[in-house]
């Protein structure tokens, strides 16, 4: 990899595995959670599988975990170093859409530039999170390998931002309902009549209803649909299966997937982060892809 003079920076919102960015020295900004009263960072799963499962075991036990906006001192503590040691930034954030975090790291940027004004510091919003922001991050990194400059690669990002794209369902609706995305007598009736929304990647960079199934199968099922019919040059790119601790359904869509696009290059499944887990619950079930232009 050609040395660059800036740092490709991002954070666990994207759910990025540890392993990857290790691997790739992608440094990676970890956000906060809060479980049973104790404060936890997120580390795309470097705690390991168990400590993962037991996040959404408490959660099935009626644990209700939170999460929070870093602080701008902190986002400080994690930009100033790189900056007064000579080197530029490139941040790639998570959606502004769906939370005021990224407000902070501009209010970071902007002291910081004033104190080191020869320094560049580019920030990026992907209008997408987990997943999706993922499979960008891997796209852009790759371009950094290749020795592309900062202002090519947040170039590239704002090109292509609007092709990563998410189907996923929820196995209860109380977490979405919990965290405001559904009113309580949806969630009341939609639990009833065994209803299990498709949720999507909106243009806007939010998590909006797309259709709805009766029935985890048949869910299952329309996820695999919605990925075949968006997905572009699937023999170029790895899938990205997020579950909440639900791998056997993981496994079930990764087949009807591989049924449905045959030539994909590779699917990877993997569990989802506690923070993104802590709005959309255990058994949560999503496909990732780079694909069409979103829809809506």
């Amino acid at each position: 990899m050609l040395e660059q003079n800036y740092v490709f920076m991002t954070d666990s919102d994207s759910d990025l595995p540890f392993d990857i960015a290790d691997e790739k020295g992608i440094s990676v900004v970890k956000m906060p959670y809060v479980l049973e009263g104790q404060e936890y960072y997120d580390e795309n799963g470097r705690e390991g599988e168990e400590v993962q499962k037991a996040f959404f075991e408490k959660m099935r036990a009626g644990a209700a975990p939170s999460t929070a906006c870093l602080s701008t001192p902190i986002y400080l503590e994690y930009f100033e170093p790189i900056l007064a040691g000579g080197k530029d930034i490139l941040f790639i954030s998570f959606s502004s859409q769906m939370s005021a975090t990224l407000n902070f790291v501009y209010e970071a940027r902007e002291e910081l530039l004033g104190k080191y004004p020869d320094r560049k510091f580019i920030v990026v919003d992907t209008f997408s999170i987990s997943g999706p922001m993922t499979l960008l991050l891997l796209g852009a990194h790759k371009l950094y390998e290749e020795g592309a400059s900062m202002e090519e690669i947040e170039q590239w990002l704002r090109d292509n931002r609007m092709k990563s794209q998410a189907y996923f369902t929820v196995d209860d609706l109380k977490y979405l309902k919990r965290g405001g995305r559904i009113s309580a007598l949806s969630a009341v009736f939609g639990t009833v009549l065994d209803i299990k929304p498709i949720i999507c990647m909106s243009k806007a960079g939010k998590l909006e209803a797309a259709e709805k199934a009766q029935g985890r199968k048949k869910a299952m099922r329309i996820l695999a649909e919605r990925a075949a019919e968006n997905i572009e040059n699937p023999g170029e790119q790895t899938l990205i299966l997020l579950h909440g601790d639900c791998l056997e359904d993981a496994q079930r869509l990764e087949t009807l997937l591989r049924s449905r696009i045959p030539e994909v290059k590779d699917i990877r499944i993997q569990m989802i982060g506690p923070v993104i887990g802590a709005h959309c619950g255990p058994g949560t079930l999503a496909v990732c892809f780079m694909g069409k232009e979103r829809a809506n």
